[in-house]
Order: C-alpha cells, then structure tokens, then sequence
C-alpha cells in the first residue's frame, strides 16, 4: 500500500507514530498539544469511506491518541473533530 501524506498536512505538523491504521501527526501550534490522525489509505477522503473494520480502529486509535492527551498535566478536556473541511484526507 503506498500512502501520501497531504502536503498542507506535511508541511504544518511533525510526524509522531504510524499505528496500525493511522499515521500520528502533531500539529506545529505550541498553544495546543494537537494530535492529527490519519488513516494511511490513498483515496480515502470520508470516514464512510473507510471499511467497517477500519472505522472501528480509527474509533480505536483515536481513543488512544485522547488517552494519551489526557494523560498529560493541564489536560483536563480533549476534543475530537474532523479536518475534512480544510484538507481531503
């Protein structure tokens, strides 16, 4: 599977992990500690897009990727949200 990164994405955030579906981004904004999760599937631009099984990881990445957030000191609220809007990935 070969995967492309969105260059908007590529050139606002820092690579973090690749998990089993997504690729970890930070995003470069030192206001917020900003997780950006993307799934590593060419074509893919709409949750709905994803098969069932891979909308479950992602429901399970970001639950990771937010336990993390909450883990760390002043996080005390984490938001979840699509970027879909600004970039097709």
């Amino acid at each position: 599977m070969t995967f492309a990164l969105n260059p908007r994405l590529e050139a606002d955030t820092f690579f973090v992990a690749d998990w089993p579906l997504c690729r970890v981004l930070l995003m470069n904004d030192a206001r917020y500690p900003w997780l950006i999760l993307v799934p590593r599937q060419d074509g893919m631009t709409e949750l709905m897009d994803l098969p069932a099984a891979d909308r479950v990881l992602l429901t399970e990445e970001i639950a990771r990727a937010g336990a993390i957030l909450r883990g760390r000191p002043g996080i005390t609220k984490v938001n979840v949200g699509a970027l879909g809007n600004l970039v097709p990935q």
